[in-house]
């Protein structure tokens, strides 16, 4: 049987890209490591979201791509230690 992690329902909340309100629903982790990502960057976790969400293709949803973007941050940083 896999070893679970703490898990959460998702969590929806706004945030403005590009000067519109939007809501987007992820699950606490997810929420946790963009703020941790964002403040590595120096950057506001509403700038990191509204600079996924501008490279982001248009047929993959917002929450998605934050997702993969998280995960991608996290797979550099265990390749790296």
């Amino acid at each position: 049987m896999p070893d679970l992690p703490a898990m959460s329902h998702p969590v929806k909340r706004s945030v403005t890209i590009g000067g519109h309100r939007t809501s987007v629903s992820l699950e606490d982790a997810f929420w946790r490591e963009l703020r941790e990502i964002a403040k590595g960057r120096a950057e506001t976790t509403a700038a990191l979201i509204a600079a996924i969400d501008a490279a982001r293709p248009p047929e993959v949803g917002l929450a998605t791509a934050l997702r993969l973007y998280v995960l991608s941050e996290v797979l550099k940083r265990q390749s790296l230690a």
